[in-house]
C-alpha cells in the first residue's frame, strides 16, 4: 500500500508543480488553490509512505516520479522542447526510480 501511496504522491507533486507554475506568483487564485491542495495532499501521502519505505528511496523515487511527470507535461502539453537528449535523461531518470523499487 505504501508504494501505491508514494507513487499517487509524486502524480501529485507533478499536479502542484504546473499548479505553481499557473498561478503566475500566486496570482491567479484557482490554480494557487490547486497548487495548496496538491502539495498537501502530495506531502501527507509521501509522510504515509515513509512509515513502511526507507526515506532515502522514497524521497527519490517521489522526487523522480514529479520530476518525469513534469517534464513529460512541460513537453507534452506546455510546448518545451522535447529532443532526444531531454528524452533520454528523462529515461535515466525512469531507470533510477526502478532500480531503487527493484534494490528496496
Amino acid at each position: 500500500m505504501a508504494w501505491i501511496v508514494l507513487v499517487i504522491s509524486g502524480l501529485l507533486e507533478t499536479a502542484w508543480a504546473i499548479a505553481l507554475d499557473r498561478s503566475a506568483g500566486f496570482s491567479r487564485p484557482v490554480p494557487s488553490a490547486v497548487f495548496v491542495v496538491t502539495l498537501v495532499l502530495s506531502m501527507a501521502g509521501l509522510g504515509y509512505a515513509l512509515r513502511d519505505i526507507p526515506v532515502g528511496t522514497g524521497y527519490a523515487v517521489w522526487v523522480g516520479i514529479g520530476t518525469v511527470g513534469t517534464a513529460l507535461v512541460g513537453m507534452l502539453a506546455l510546448n518545451e522542447p522535447a529532443n532526444l537528449p531531454r528524452i533520454a535523461c528523462l529515461l535515466l531518470v525512469i531507470a533510477g526510480i526502478v532500480g531503487l523499487k527493484i534494490f528496496h
